[in-house]
């Protein structure tokens, strides 16, 4: 029987069959007979939403199991996959979304933890309103932000808010792996109530098994990320391997208190904010569009929808290369990592390069 998908699939992704199905490709007809049908594309069936967290006056958390298609190639804990949604009718959007569940093989069901971003369109939709059954479109997973094929004894898992969903997936994943090493789990949330996986997590508490969990809410008087506190709780911290994961006003508290180790990897849940002082000059053309506007210093994504345009974009995190433009003049800097580029005719993610002076950019 595997062998018979197997030719089945190998004869789908031919080019006999691609040359048939143009311009469209096969996998839009198989998506009219079985949406859950692929050769090339991924998608994946609801086949449950869990609602994690749900406070008046507060948006709200859930946790959708998908189901994906036999493309689907798994996941390392940690990565993350970009979701397209089509809501009322609407052009497909792409919003990128952590996985929340363990590490994943194909033919694995995986989970997404979504908060309701009261802006958002996908989000909102994905937490208030999709049911079981519903179909989205998936990429494959991605990111570096992943753990070691060999586990060193002792790591630390530092997260903020929604920023806990792909440490949930590095503790579930060792947990399964039944990691004999140590883990310091350290996490904000604004108050018991605002916890998510808590559940789950109050469990981990309960029974130990070489996790040592710290649960801190600001709203109970807990006291901020520094320094001091780390060294009192995680001696000798800044030598520790250790994966943070948050809004960007956290990772930058992790950043200086690690102050440069090589032991920290991060990921923004949010990009770092950008200093706009005095000292920002220039002008920015949009080319496409015949604008100009005078450089105020924020990302050319903030600054483009300022100046009136509606550039695509996806997760505005650097992650999902939705906002990929062309500069052809000018020095942009990459606000995650500080680093520079004056090349003529690069490519740029727009959400995350912020001008230096003049600049052209293909919008």
């Amino acid at each position: 029987m595997e062998d018979r998908v197997s030719i089945t699939g190998t004869l789908l992704r031919s080019r006999a069959v691609a040359a048939l199905t143009s311009p469209h490709g096969v996998d839009r007809y198989l998506e009219i007979v079985n949406p859950m049908w692929a050769a090339h594309e991924v998608r994946a069936r609801i086949v449950d939403v869990h609602r994690e967290v749900d406070v008046p006056g507060h948006p709200a958390v859930a946790t959708l199991t998908l189901r994906p298609t036999a493309t689907w190639r798994g996941h390392r804990a940690g990565q993350h996959v970009q979701v397209g949604v089509e809501v009322a009718g609407a052009r497909r959007t792409t919003r990128v979304f952590s996985i929340s569940s363990s590490d994943s093989r194909p033919g694995d069901d995986i989970t997404i933890t979504v908060r309701a971003n009261p802006d958002g369109v996908v989000s909102r939709w994905l937490v208030e309103e999709v049911r079981p059954g519903a179909i989205l479109h998936l990429s494959q997973a991605q990111g570096e932000f992943v753990l070691p094929d060999r586990m060193p004894e002792h790591i630390v898992l530092i997260s903020g808010g929604s920023g806990i969903t792909p440490v949930m997936s590095m503790l579930r994943s060792l947990q399964r792996r039944t990691h004999r090493g140590r883990i310091t789990f350290l996490h904000y949330a604004q108050s018991p109530q605002h916890q998510i996986f808590a559940e789950e997590l109050a469990e981990v508490a309960r029974t130990g098994y070489g996790t040592d969990l710290h649960l801190l809410h600001p709203e109970l008087g807990d006291p901020a990320l520094s320094p001091a506190w780390l060294e009192r709780h995680i001696p000798g911290y800044r030598d520790l391997p250790t994966w943070a994961c948050g809004p960007a006003p956290l990772i930058e508290a992790v950043q200086a208190a690690y102050d440069g180790s090589d032991a920290l990897h991060v990921e923004y849940f949010k990009p770092p904010r950008v200093a706009v002082g005095d000292s920002v000059e220039g002008e920015i053309v949009f080319a496409r569009s015949g604008v100009e506007a005078v450089n105020t210093g924020e990302t050319l994504l903030e600054q483009a929808e300022a100046a009136g345009l509606a550039p695509e974009f996806g997760c505005r995190m650097g992650i999902c290369f939705s906002c990929t433009a062309r500069k052809s003049e000018g020095t942009v800097r990459n606000i995650l990592t500080g680093e520079t580029s004056s090349l003529p005719d690069e490519e740029i993610r727009i959400c995350v390069s912020s001008p230096a002076g003049d600049c052209v950019v293909d919008l």
